[in-house]
């Protein structure tokens, strides 16, 4: 059986308000419409909500016991109205970004915020995921926008934009590694230790070290797996600074190789084949307006 919002949101202003006549006024209705309102969904639920034998009506315990569930059918019934006008409006209903491990931001935070309270219905969600995983996201619409370590060359329908920020990787090993206490230490020294690294094949900060390591090396599939492998000393990862920061910095230690630490530019990514709705189109002028 359904139930009427008229019914429902009389109910519940009488509830709160105390009286009839004020719910009326609330609502810019006569008393006798809400009386009326009211009556018919106490017939509908097959309860009294009311008990009317004095001069005020008093909730009943079974109109204690229902008010709640009436102000979540409204509220639900609200979030429905407001999902269908966001979608009249062009609004998508999902909004997905992929983003590296190397991407850190002081603003992104801000910037979602102000996002949720833009669009209040959007679904968004934020996946992680490695150079061309993350590439294929967008380019299969799994995503509508990425942030990734910069690509010398994009296919044709991606559409690209340099951020400001830059990915900043280092050498790591846990504090207990051989190579934590070895000096002076070079490219050969490294060659001769377990690599850990990415399992894509265009992982950019080890493309130098590749002829070293390719042998003796383990691999996942993302650059926090790898921090917590080296973190355990199964041996020396190339990670993101910020990440190891934040989250290891008390297991792992930094290694002074020549020619690091080394910065990548990142890029910010989309389909020129797939439009952008109105949330992710102001994401992304967002993600671009924080380089300014």
């Amino acid at each position: 059986m359904s139930y009427s919002t008229e019914s429902l949101e009389a109910f519940m202003q009488a509830a709160n308000l105390g009286t009839f006549s004020a719910a009326a006024r609330k609502l810019g209705k006569s008393q006798s419409t809400i009386s009326e309102a009211i009556a018919r969904l106490e017939i509908d639920l097959g309860v009294e909500l009311f008990d009317r034998s004095a001069k005020l009506p008093v909730l009943t315990e079974a109109g204690r016991a229902l008010l709640q569930r009436a102000e979540d059918v409204l509220s639900a019934s609200e979030r429905l109205r407001q999902a269908a006008d966001l979608l009249n409006a062009g609004v998508e209903s999902r909004l997905t970004l992929v983003i590296s491990d190397a991407y850190d931001s002081p603003e992104f935070q801000a910037r979602l915020h102000v996002l949720g309270e833009r669009y209040p219905e959007l679904e968004f969600e934020c996946v992680f995921a490695e150079y061309s995983d993350a590439l294929n996201l967008v380019r299969t619409g799994r995503a509508a926008l990425g942030i990734l370590p910069s690509e010398p060359d994009y296919p044709p329908e991606i559409g690209h934009v340099t951020l400001a920020e830059q990915a900043e990787f280092a050498v790591f090993v846990a504090k207990e590694h051989a190579l934590a206490s070895l000096r002076p230490l070079n490219r050969e020294t490294l060659g001769g230790y377990r690599a850990l690294r990415l399992n894509t094949l265009d992982d950019l900060p080890q493309r130098g070290l590749d002829t070293l390591s390719r042998q003796r090396s383990w691999s996942a599939p993302s650059y926090l797996i790898l921090m917590e492998l080296a973190s355990e000393g199964f041996g020396w990862a190339i990670l993101p600074r910020w990440l190891v920061r934040t989250y290891a910095a008390h297991l792992l230690v930094e290694l002074q190789v020549p020619g690091w630490p080394r910065h990548y530019p990142l890029d910010l990514v989309w389909s020129k084949q797939r439009s952008l709705g109105p949330a992710g189109a102001w994401l992304r002028e967002a993600l671009i307006a924080e380089q300014g």
